[in-house]
């Protein structure tokens, strides 16, 4: 399961990316954005890389502006964690994979007062917009304008998989998207909540919503990797169960 898991992950990050190979690793490179969380190689299935190849690819990241990542489950690359190391670069995190087949699934009902909406081809762009704004500030990030390139982007998500947002008192106060359906698997990620909206059950409706409507749209396997435990336990509550882990690695600075 977890090799068809990191298959997934290799063509999902191949959406709206450009993907380039570099000895035993494809790398995809986001042209709107330099984080590292969206520039990132996965290695291949059993990729065992010299300290030749790493340093090769290192240049690559370089010279496309990009700080050196990777993200990959390290059951499907064993070896690949120790030529990283090697090479000088740092675990980043290393975070549970958690699954939730489809007859696991638990209907979460949200709070008093929230309605969650599935975003459909009616939605605004400024619903859109507002769901990005309040995903970055959830995040931690530093507000800045919303480019209408990101609101497209989501739009296409949503076609592609499905976005949801949970609302109270008009305003979006929470929540997130699963990505691309494809050979019945989906990820569930940007999952956030509002700081004042938190701990009332927001994040699991929202979760909930996501998978039971990716679902519905024709995947088996919905699966998503908590930023810590807290989140994890959130997640449960759904129907999610860990089933392996997440490796993220890149360049200090």
């Amino acid at each position: 399961m977890l090799s068809e898991l990191q298959q997934y992950l290799r063509r999902a990050a191949a959406q709206h990316r450009t993907v380039v190979r570099s000895g035993p690793f494809l790398v995809h490179l986001d042209e709107q954005s330099d984080q590292p969380y969206a520039n990132y190689a996965i290695p291949d299935a059993g990729a065992e890389p010299s300290a030749a190849e790493v340093a090769a690819l290192v240049e690559l990241f370089a010279a496309r502006g990009r700080r050196a990542a990777f993200e990959f489950l390290p059951a499907c690359a064993p070896a690949v964690s120790g030529a990283l190391l090697a090479a000088g670069l740092e675990v980043t995190y290393r975070i549970p994979l958690m699954i939730c087949p489809a007859r696991q699934l638990v209907a979460v009902a949200p709070p008093d007062g929230v309605t969650v909406v599935i975003a459909d081809d009616a939605t605004p762009d400024e619903r859109l917009r507002e769901l990005i704004a309040m995903q970055g500030a959830a995040f931690g990030l530093s507000p800045q304008p919303v480019p209408d390139e990101d609101v497209q982007r989501l739009r296409a998500r949503a076609g592609e998989g499905v976005v949801a947002y949970a609302v109270s008192g008009g305003a979006i106060v929470g929540g997130g998207c699963a990505l691309v359906i494809r050979d019945g698997m989906t990820e569930l990620a940007g999952i956030a909540v509002a700081e004042a909206a938190r701990r009332r059950g927001i994040a699991a409706a929202v979760t909930a919503a996501l998978a039971l409507e990716a679902v519905a749209r024709g995947a088996t396997l919905p699966f998503l990797t908590p930023g810590d435990d807290g989140a994890g336990r959130v997640y449960q509550r759904a129907g999610f169960a860990p089933a392996g882990e997440m490796l993220h690695m890149a360049l200090p600075g």
